[in-house]
Order: C-alpha cells, then sequence, then structure tokens
C-alpha cells in the first residue's frame, strides 16, 4: 500500500482558555491579601501601570480616565480615553488597541456601577497586637535562661532542654540523650531540668502531664492531698468523670473528689500553648452589608487596596506623538496586560457584589434574627439568581469574608444543607441545628446531661428530623464531649 501526504480542511469548535481569562479566574478566587499581593507585584514589573492616588478612581465606576467616550457599539471612534482623538494616535498604538476585543472587553456591565457608601464604622474589627513580631516559647525561655545564674555547661544543658519542647511545653527527649549530647552525666541534666521547670510558664518542660500539674500544684503552694493523690494516680478516672470509683479508691466523698478535681481542672495541661509561634492574622472584610432603614445595603471595602492608573508618561508619549523606538513592542504588551488586569479587577468587585446582594437576598431572616434563622443554601440557587455557573460562585465565596449586623462569616457560611421537617415544612439549616444543640447542651442539667439520643428526641417535638448518629458527628466537630464525660456529681 502507498503512502502518501493529503491537506485535508475541517470545522470544529474548540473552547480555549485564553491568558485573560485565566487571569480573570485567578483574581477571582484570590483572598484580598493575595490579591493585594499580586497588585503590587504587576505594579513593579509593568512600567506603564501606576498606583493612583486615594483621591483618584479605579476602573470601577471611572467615567473619566477609561470609559469609551461614546455610546453604542465598540469600535475604534469608542476607544478608552488614553488618546483624545482619533488624529492623536501614533499608528503602533492603533495597532495595539485593535488587537483588544474592546466588544467583550467592556460590555453592558460597564453600565452598572458599584454604589459606595459612607458609614461610620462602629461595627468594625478591633485591630490590636501591632507588634512586627512575638515572642515565642522558645525565645521566652532562652531569655529567663540567660537571666538565671548558671554556669557555662548548666546553660548549655538548659539550652538543650528548651530546644526539645514541643508547641504544648512538654520535653520530648530523654535525660539519658541530653546527657549524651551534652557531654555530662544524667545528675546535672536533672538538676538543671529542675530549674528550667521553674521558669514561666509553670509545668514547662515537664515529661508528662502528670508532672506537668504536680509542678503546678507545688507553684501554687497547693496543701489538699486529694489533689496531688488524683493526679498521681486517678488521671484516667479524672477524664472520664467516674467520681464514685475515684470517691471509693481514695476513701474520700463524693463531693470532695468534686472540689479537688475542680481544683485541678483549672491547672495548665499545655503550658506551652499560649506561645504559639505563628503570626495572628486579622480579618478584613471583603464587603460590608449594613441596614439602612429596613433595607440591608452592600457595600465594597476598598480600603487598603492600591489604585490603578496608566502611566501618565507613558499617556502623554502616545498623545503627543512621540515615538519609542525599540521600546514598542515592549509598551504595547504592557499596555494590553495593564487594561486587562484592571478589567479583572473590575469584574472581580461586581462579581463579589452580585453574589452578596444574592446571599443577602436569601438569607434576610438571618441578618435580623440570628443564627436560629439560617435557611439552607446551595450553589445552584445563588447561580441561578445572578445567572452565572456554579464553579464562579463557589471560586467567589472562598477565602472572602463579610461583615454583617450578626458578625463577620466567610461567605461560604452561608451556604449548607439542609435537615427536613416531619411536618413537610421548609427545611433547616445545618448551621441553626448545630446552633441549637449546642445551646441546649449549655442549658443542661450538668448532672444529668442529654444524650445523643434525648439531644436527637427533643429536636424531633420540634419537627427536625434527625439521626442520633448524626447528633454525634455534630457534636464532635463543635468539640462537645458525650453525656459520660459531661456528668457532674450531684451536690448535697
Amino acid at each position: 500500500m502507498a503512502l502518501e501526504l493529503r491537506q485535508n480542511l475541517k470545522l470544529a469548535q474548540q473552547l480555549v482558555m485564553t491568558p485573560q481569562l485565566q487571569q480573570a479566574i485567578k483574581l477571582l478566587q484570590l483572598s484580598r491579601i493575595e490579591l493585594i499581593e499580586t497588585i503590587n507585584q504587576e505594579l513593579e514589573s509593568n512600567p506603564v501601570l501606576e498606583e493612583g492616588t486615594a483621591e483618584e478612581k479605579t476602573l470601577t465606576g471611572d467615567e473619566e480616565r477609561l470609559k469609551p467616550q461614546e455610546e453604542g457599539p465598540w469600535g475604534e471612534e469608542s476607544m478608552p480615553a488614553l488618546a483624545s482623538s482619533e488624529e492623536e494616535k501614533t499608528p503602533w498604538e492603533k495597532q495595539a488597541l485593535q488587537e483588544v476585543n474592546w466588544q467583550d472587553f467592556w460590555d453592558d456591565d460597564h453600565k452598572t456601577q458599584l454604589p459606595s457608601y459612607s458609614f461610620e464604622q462602629k461595627e468594625a474589627p478591633n485591630y490590636e497586637n501591632i507588634l512586627t513580631r512575638t515572642s515565642d516559647l522558645t525565645d521566652h525561655l532562652m531569655w529567663q535562661l540567660r537571666m538565671a545564674r548558671l554556669s557555662d555547661q548548666e546553660r548549655q544543658i538548659g539550652a538543650l532542654i528548651i530546644g526539645n519542647l514541643n508547641n504544648n511545653g512538654y520535653l520530648k527527649a530523654t535525660v539519658e540523650e541530653i546527657a549524651q549530647e551534652a557531654g555530662c552525666g544524667t545528675q546535672d541534666v536533672e538538676r538543671v531540668l529542675k530549674r528550667v521547670q521553674e521558669f514561666d510558664p509553670v509545668g514547662v518542660a515537664a515529661r508528662d502531664l502528670r508532672e506537668c500539674l504536680l509542678i503546678q500544684v507545688d507553684h501554687l503552694k497547693i496543701k489538699e492531698p486529694l489533689v496531688r493523690e488524683l493526679i498521681s494516680n486517678h488521671l484516667h478516672q479524672i477524664e472520664l468523670h467516674n467520681y464514685q470509683a475515684m470517691a471509693k479508691a481514695t476513701g474520700y466523698s463524693v463531693e470532695d473528689v468534686a472540689k479537688a478535681i475542680e481544683v485541678i481542672t483549672n491547672l495548665e495541661p499545655r503550658p506551652g500553648s499560649s506561645f504559639g509561634s505563628e503570626d495572628i492574622h486579622y480579618i478584613v472584610p471583603d464587603i460590608y452589608v449594613y441596614k439602612v432603614d429596613d433595607e440591608y445595603v452592600v457595600s465594597l471595602n476598598d480600603e487598603g487596596m492600591p489604585t490603578l492608573k496608566i502611566s501618565s508618561f507613558y499617556r502623554d508619549a502616545i498623545k503627543n506623538g512621540g515615538t519609542l523606538g525599540p521600546a514598542k513592542e515592549f509598551i504595547q504588551d504592557k499596555l494590553k496586560s495593564a487594561l486587562w488586569l484592571m478589567r479583572s479587577i473590575q469584574q472581580r468587585k461586581k462579581t463579589i457584589f452580585k453574589v452578596t446582594q444574592s446571599i443577602v437576598k436569601f438569607q434576610r431572616e438571618f441578618l435580623d434574627k440570628g443564627i436560629a434563622y439560617l435557611k439552607p443554601l446551595i450553589l445552584k440557587d445563588v447561580a441561578e439568581d445572578v445567572g452565572m455557573h456554579e464553579s464562579t460562585i463557589s471560586r467567589v465565596t472562598t477565602n472572602k469574608y463579610v461583615h454583617t449586623p450578626q458578625g463577620i462569616f466567610e461567605l461560604k457560611f452561608f451556604f449548607s444543607s439542609g435537615l427536613p421537617r416531619d411536618n413537610g415544612g421548609a427545611h433547616v439549616a445545618t448551621h441553626s441545628v448545630k446552633d441549637r444543640i449546642k445551646k441546649l447542651i449549655e442549658s443542661e442539667d450538668p448532672t444529668r446531661p442529654y444524650s445523643d439520643k434525648q439531644i436527637m428526641e427533643i429536636l424531633a417535638k420540634d419537627s427536625i428530623k434527625i439521626a442520633r448518629r448524626t447528633v454525634a458527628k455534630y457534636r464532635d466537630v463543635m468539640g462537645i464531649l458525650p453525656s459520660s464525660r459531661r456528668r457532674r456529681p450531684k451536690m448535697k
């Protein structure tokens, strides 16, 4: 069979992910901090792009600088006002602007301006801890070690002990391992370990929970022998709240055991936890929801967000018909990149704004009355309401926060599945059910706490259909112990 080359024409449709679309999708799913970092990186790498002053507007709502000069079909006669007239455009500028698909760039959405409201920020979050670097547990202990009257060898041993503490402040290396590393005897390590255990926070460098609690008992000079007895020999029973077994084993009454355990529960089982090494990140809302009269108003938070504009130097060079020589192609690419970035930021703001408006419409009762009135909501509901795809709603609601009269929430918070009601009424949101379970447990009699089955039965009286294992799952998620470990003895 002979082989031959042939040319065939084939007509087909294909979806292509353009770089501009990729950029828009990327910006949409960024958090506020990540977006600011991205803008700052672009400002550093793109000479055509400049940061404007607070008084200058960005592309969103800017009627003067980048809006097409005329209404109607977007052609060369209605390009953004980088050049004031057709005659002022240089040939390469015409080419740059023609290569941008302005029909897609400026759609009918440009007419929808995002409203900006001025409110007194009484409910805005307070910002504290403005230190550039916080002291962690190791720094805190090493400072005390340097202040202690110790020999050079003892300081070396102390540094090895501190270097082998975990985040909770417990010593994870054995005395023998530290002695071998320091080249000394175990007695020397034990002596220095006693000194380190006297440092703040009390109980640090303990080898287990029992030793940690006993160090605190000694430091606080607690003389009650039952407290020491329970810590030394009955930690497991304390965890299980088995008061009867502890009373029988120690010969004390249940009331005495309960009082001793109350003292123990006020001790710190993780002395190093208050010195977390991670930086504190405060949540800055992307959007605010205010109640004005009887209506809820949505307002974007642009505070701290860099404003963008085209460099006046390059804009003047274009207007004056100057030539940029060999840099023409480079500036042309950077101009298009700057415009697309500004357009993508504008579209991101509009999308967040529309989605938040839709959420406010669905969750009006929650905003008025609280979490008990949160409605079940899925991505498809909002997607159909705003005319977008579910994947877009998912990206918009990730790492975006809204400040409401009920507090600050991630937009994802408002989406949850619902549990059916026995009477056939509207489903109830899972967040509302969790809140109801939490309040039931908080109000229960500690001597007769509700079991998961009893909670299920109480909710059933309100026509909320829920399985016992679902109650247990929600309770575990909220960090609430089972009834057997919540029970307290009845005091006479």
